[in-house]
């Protein structure tokens, strides 16, 4: 009994509505009331295996947070979908932009450079409220993130462990997707103990970079480079340099990274990966410059 109420035997589960979508006034909302109501309201998320539902609820309730707290828009729309054996979900605002609220708040010079602290991990510009670790978080534990604002799109696609920053046609506001396969083996605990330096610690102290969102052309060349991607890096004690998809680094960026910081910073561990050859000689050149006794790994 009840409006809306109707049955379907289980080999009729094709009749059930596999996508549902609200439009939100923000006013008073309350991201945790919505997932439930959206739960409530489908049968596809309900469903989902336990493990797989704590993450879409994690990063549901995040980006959903962050709409409400930093957009500045009067309107957020919600929008949750089952399709090809994934789940998928969709926040979209018309505010002032992900990209250019960062770059706003942090006195950066473009939504690039805005686009390159987010992927540090603990950007936020409500400090005294949060901790910034949302984007980070829920951009790991995806198969596919996809954050539009304005001109940019940061596409993060784990499937093929890479990242990427798009020119796309102008999007007023923010628009967040995230993916993830129903029978995903992924557990929201095990990419948490991910960023831990110290197994147990349940401290964000790590984080991992990929270089090539810092590339300008195809070589390093400049300390200044080198030094946007060293930029509020020291809160961490370890800082994983992926590598991927570089060919060759400048001995002034290397120097930069692998001595000058590496030697401020002691105590902070450098781990460089996925290392072409020329790049691993330039990184194994700079660390014994920094310490002779220091062999090539």
């Amino acid at each position: 009994s009840g409006r809306y109420v109707f049955y379907v035997l289980p080999n009729r589960l094709d009749l059930i509505e596999k996508k549902v979508s609200k439009t939100l006034s923000n006013k008073n909302l309350s991201e945790d009331i919505v997932f439930d109501q959206l739960d409530s309201e489908t049968l596809f998320i309900k469903t989902l295996k336990e493990s797989v539902r704590s993450i879409v609820e994690y990063a549901f309730t995040e980006m959903l947070n962050n709409a409400i707290e930093h957009s500045q828009s009067t309107e957020i729309r919600v929008q949750f979908e089952e399709a090809d054996n994934k789940v998928s979900f969709e926040v979209l605002d018309k505010g002032v932009g992900a990209f250019k609220n960062i770059m706003g708040k942090k006195n950066l010079n473009s939504e690039l450079e805005a686009i390159q602290e987010l992927m540090k991990g603990k950007t936020t510009t409500l400090p005294h409220s949060h901790t910034g670790e949302g984007i980070f978080f829920t951009s790991k534990i995806s198969d596919v993130f996809i954050l539009d604002s304005f001109e940019y799109r940061l596409l993060v696609n784990n499937k093929v462990a890479d990242v990427f920053v798009e020119k796309i046609k102008s999007f007023g506001g923010t628009r967040v997707r995230f993916e993830i396969d129903k029978n995903s083996n992924k557990h929201l605990n095990d990419i948490f103990r991910e960023y831990e330096s110290e197994p147990g610690s349940f401290d964000f102290d790590k984080t991992k970079v990929y270089v090539k969102l810092f590339k300008a052309g195809t070589i390093f060349i400049s300390r200044s480079q080198a030094r946007r991607l060293l930029l509020n890096l020291e809160k961490y004690r370890t800082i994983v340099l992926d590598f991927t998809d570089i060919e060759t680094v400048g001995q002034a960026f290397a120097d930069e990274v692998f001595r000058v910081f590496a030697t401020k910073y002691p105590d902070i561990k450098i781990e460089p990966i996925n290392m072409a050859e020329t790049v691993q000689f330039m990184v194994n050149r700079s660390r014994k410059s920094q310490n002779p006794t220091t062999k090539p790994t």
